[in-house]
């Protein structure tokens, strides 16, 4: 019993990050399942933004990826994210892992290395805030041959999808009106909910039509709104949402498979889908578009170079710039509707302010000798009416 209590002690006291191990190559499938203390094991070179963000959310305590966090293509904004948010990181452990690391085992990270127990299952390089950030300045080195590949994938993308980005042929038929409206499209980007709740008094006022892209929706019913679309996979929405009375936009392959639609009929829940190779995130502004709406406010979008490069994005970035150069100026990012909202002053501040005003007068008035000399406003109810005459003070 005192060896076995050593032991316990022992086996408490290793160095490292210790969790559970959750596994899976496919990123999207993989963050479903993630919580609190775990540690995930991925094979994801350039480690995205939004993969970041979700990972944070989770609650993860550590990060092991077969392939480069960085590859020095582009500075990808996912390592820096991960690791400063306090979260381990080891990269570059080779695709063995994947197959070594069992789903639900306990896993220790410790100097770039990965252990079972006390054996060593893979190892790679640990990230620090320091490495990091020299290969994010190596990498930007690589971004002039990221925007020559980009401009080839976007004739390529135009060449498949022409009709549907410059006439909106496939864009389906919606009942709520959009038709000289304006739009709130909210998708899960970084800080998209502090955005939201920046545009308070922008939806109270414009009472914009809603639309939620995928997690988003989930955001819009979680601040006191009703999406009035949603837009995206319905796997990864709450059942209060899809029941909302929302109208549901399932994105399709072109080959006509539609991830989520089952679960949405299952429920009983009417829903169209929306065949094209772009996001879910350009279909929206797409589907706000074709149906007329004069302005387009955007949440939760990415919008800088970096970000707009970032390997999360990369397989439909063709379709988001060729998205936004299409609605041209009619989009507009909700972080400015927000700053230009707080600056104006309503009427009823106008009002508040005069007649504030107009107090301070009277006050200084009835206080002074000055005003003291003029007027005197007394009440006479001795004929059983109330009347007001005026005279001199004495």
């Amino acid at each position: 019993m005192k060896l076995s209590g050593l032991l316990a002690r022992s086996g408490q006291t290793r160095p490292g990050v210790t969790g559970i191990a959750r596994v899976d190559k496919r990123t999207g499938e993989l963050l479903r399942r993630v919580g609190p203390g775990d540690i995930v094991v991925l094979d994801q070179i350039d480690l995205d933004r939004n993969t970041a963000d979700a990972l944070v959310d989770a609650g993860v305590r550590g990060v092991v990826n077969a392939s480069p966090s960085i590859s020095g293509r582009f500075p990808n904004l996912g390592p820096e994210i991960v690791v400063g948010a306090g979260i381990a990181l080891v990269d570059g452990v080779g695709p063995e892992v994947l197959r070594t690391v069992r789903e639900g085992s306990k896993v220790r990270l410790h100097e770039g290395g990965v252990f079972l127990g006390d054996k060593e299952a893979g190892r790679g390089m640990q990230q620090t805030v320091e490495s990091i950030a020299d290969l994010m300045i190596e990498s930007k080195a690589g971004m002039s041959a990221q925007l020559e590949a980009f401009s080839a994938n976007t004739i390529e993308f135009l060449r498949r999808e022409r009709t549907l980005i410059l006439d909106g042929v496939g864009v389906p038929d919606l009942h709520t009106p959009m038709y000289g409206r304006q739009v709130l499209i909210v998708a899960p980007g970084h800080d998209h909910a502090d955005d939201l709740a920046a545009l308070r008094r922008y939806i109270a006022e414009h009472r914009p039509v809603l639309v939620g892209v995928d997690a988003a929706a989930d955001t819009l019913r979680d601040n006191g709104y009703k999406p009035h679309v949603i837009v995206g996979n319905p796997d990864g929405l709450a059942t209060d949402t899809l029941r909302s009375g929302a109208e549901v936009v399932v994105p399709a392959y072109v080959d006509g498979q539609a991830p989520g639609l089952e679960r949405v009929q299952d429920l009983g829940i009417g829903a169209v889908t929306f065949p094209a190779s772009g996001n879910a995130e350009d279909l929206a502004l797409l589907l706000a578009d074709a149906h007329g709406a004069d302005l387009v406010v955007t949440v939760g979008f990415q919008a800088t170079l970096s970000e707009f490069l970032d390997r999360g994005r990369s397989g439909s970035n063709p379709s988001t710039f060729l998205t936004r150069l299409k609605l041209g100026s009619k989009v507009v990012d909700g972080r400015a509707v927000a700053t230009l909202h707080r600056s104006r002053v309503s009427l009823g501040a106008v009002v508040l302010l005069v007649l504030a005003a107009l107090v301070a007068v009277v006050v200084a008035l009835a206080v002074s000798g000055v005003g003291g000399a003029y007027l005197d406003w007394a009440v006479d109810t001795g004929n059983g009416f109330v009347t007001w005459t005026k005279g001199l003070f004495t």
